[in-house]
C-alpha cells in the first residue's frame, strides 16, 4: 500500500479552512462514513458505544491506507484528495479539507 497522504502548503489550507469544529459524536461518525465511501467501501459497520462519548467504530471494506498514511491522517490539513487550491474545482470526493480527524 503506497502512501498519498500529504499536508497542505499554508496558502491552499487557507483558501479552503471550513472552520468546522466538530462538536458531536454524529458528526465524527459522518466525517468517518464519508473517508470510508471515499475509500470505496462498499460494506460499512458502524459501532456506537454510550452515545459516541466513550467509543465510536468504522469498519468497513475500503482501500485502506498505509501505516504512515494512518499516523498523518491526524495532522491538520493532511489530505490525499487534493494538492493544490485548483483541485476544488474537480472533486470527485466528499472530503478533502484535512480537517476532519485532528
Amino acid at each position: 500500500m503506497s502512501d498519498v497522504i500529504q499536508l497542505l502548503p499554508d496558502s491552499v489550507a487557507n483558501q479552503i479552512a471550513a472552520g468546522e469544529v466538530i462538536q458531536r459524536p454524529a458528526s465524527v461518525i459522518k466525517e468517518l462514513v464519508e473517508n470510508a465511501v471515499d475509500a470505496g467501501a462498499r460494506h460499512i459497520d458502524v459501532s456506537v458505544v454510550d452515545a459516541g462519548r466513550t467509543s465510536i467504530q468504522v469498519i468497513d471494506d475500503g482501500k485502506g491506507m498505509s501505516e504512515t498514511d494512518a499516523r498523518l491522517a491526524f495532522e491538520r490539513h493532511a489530505t490525499s484528495k487534493i494538492r493544490h487550491a485548483e483541485d476544488l474545482f474537480n472533486l470527485h470526493t466528499m472530503g478533502f479539507r484535512g480537517e476532519a480527524l485532528p
